[in-house]
């Protein structure tokens, strides 16, 4: 559902109720409105995993939340917004569920007789995940839901993202990705799927998904405009450190954790002074945070001991061999196409081919690089980064059609720091 969700669903149920359109904008103060606006925006993912937690039931949690905003629409521009929003939510959506619990009579279940008393239901005593938000992600890559919906429940249901936000990040479109959820959610409540946290020994299966997400969730955090990113990108750090080390023999965590690490600390670096996109050949490695390098390449090199393999890792990998300029002043092109050439082996995705081809370019090979973007499907047409690449790798071949790639990748770019970038070099 997600946070603009919950607060769409509840401005309708308060109209359900008998508000007029007329009367729900004289009486929701703009003080309240932006009040539910913040909070939901901060904390819709900390709430949906708490009473999803509590009460092993997601689309009740998520009812529960929007019926929570409902009533915060209708009462607190008259009462005031409280000192704790938060927890005023959750206080309102925990009371809506005992009374569901009480109503389609569930008493003889413990787990709900335990809460029956207004008080909030405490921990079991031993967790097998130590934090509400990651145990959810977890639970969201049971094996009885599709694999591809994994990470975008998990966005959905714990980060709060919507499905236009969460198909960008998987290239598809934002029908297809709304209907993948709604088909989720519907195998979930027609198997009588309870969110049940997984034990121990499940959690390894799992955890490809789970990194997906995170990764998925830094991704956008890192490209969005508005000042929630910085939550997403820092909530996205927190998740990978914590699943580093809730599953320290897993090489997978630890690159993931290397690759965002890695990725964090060229951000000061990503945008000039007055705001202007400088892209990483360009970037002063000086801006760039020793300390983040530094705890990437202590988690790459945890990984690497393991002896597993993997993606992140790989990811990563090129992400050191960039950073290597800060201390030799030069870009290791060559070791980079390599390691996308593995890469590519083992998951040969847009993203993987493009930055290929690139690092074919940069290491000396350009005409290979074009050949190698001209072998791309169908779909890289509708992909900004292609064009980016393409005009790049076409301006260091020497080769047409440089001004028009260029010009695609304006119209495909929502980022106006990224599309002042391309228009610029368009002279």
């Amino acid at each position: 559902m997600g946070r603009a969700g919950a607060l769409r669903i509840g401005r309708q149920r308060r109209g359900a109720a008998g508000y007029a359109a007329a009367d729900e904008r004289a009486c929701v103060s703009d003080g309240a409105a932006a009040a539910a606006e913040r909070v939901a925006r901060e904390s819709y993912g900390r709430l949906v995993a708490r009473l999803a937690w509590q009460w092993r039931d997601l689309a009740a949690a998520e009812d529960a939340l929007a019926d929570a905003f409902a009533a915060a629409l209708r009462h607190w521009p008259e009462q005031g917004v409280p000192d704790a929003p938060e927890a005023w939510l959750a206080a309102a959506a925990h009371r809506r569920l005992l009374h569901h619990a009480r109503h389609v009579r569930l008493t003889l279940d413990p787990r709900v007789t335990a809460l029956l008393d207004e008080a909030e239901p405490e921990a079991p005593e031993r967790q097998t995940v130590p934090d509400a938000r990651l145990q959810l992600m977890f639970v969201c890559a049971h094996p009885a839901i599709e694999a591809n919906v994994h990470a975008p429940l998990m966005l959905q249901a714990v980060l709060g993202l919507n499905a236009k936000v969460i198909a960008s990040a998987f290239l598809v479109s934002p029908a297809a990705m709304a209907q993948r959820l709604v088909r989720a959610k519907a195998r979930i409540r027609e198997a009588g799927l309870r969110f049940e946290a997984p034990e121990a020994r499940e959690l390894p299966a799992r955890l490809a998904a789970v990194l997906e997400a995170i990764y998925a969730a830094y991704t956008l955090g890192r490209h969005a405009l508005d000042s929630p990113a910085d939550d997403l990108r820092e909530e996205a750090l927190f998740l990978a450190r914590l699943a580093a080390q809730l599953l320290p023999r897993q090489a997978e965590a630890w690159g993931l954790l290397a690759l965002l690490l890695h990725a964090e600390s060229r951000r000061a670096a990503q945008f000039d002074a007055e705001g202007r996109f400088v892209p990483l050949a360009a970037q002063d490695p000086a801006g760039w945070r020793d300390d983040l390098i530094r705890e990437a390449e202590a988690a790459l090199w945890t990984a690497a001991k393991l002896r597993q393999p993997g993606l992140f890792q790989i990811e990563a990998a090129i992400q050191s061999a960039h950073a290597q300029r800060r201390a030799t002043g030069q870009t290791p092109w060559r070791a980079i196409a390599q390691l996308y050439g593995v890469l590519v082996q083992h998951h040969a995705n847009l993203g993987a081919r493009v930055g290929q081809a690139v690092a074919l370019a940069e290491s000396g090979e350009p005409a290979a690089a074009v050949a190698l973007l001209d072998a791309l499907p169908l779909e890289a047409a509708g992909y900004a980064p292609y064009w980016v690449a393409r005009a790049h790798v076409l301006g260091m071949a020497g080769a047409p059609g440089r001004q028009a790639a260029v010009q695609r990748a304006i119209g495909l770019t929502d980022d106006p720091r990224l599309r002042d970038f391309l228009v610029a070099q368009l002279g």
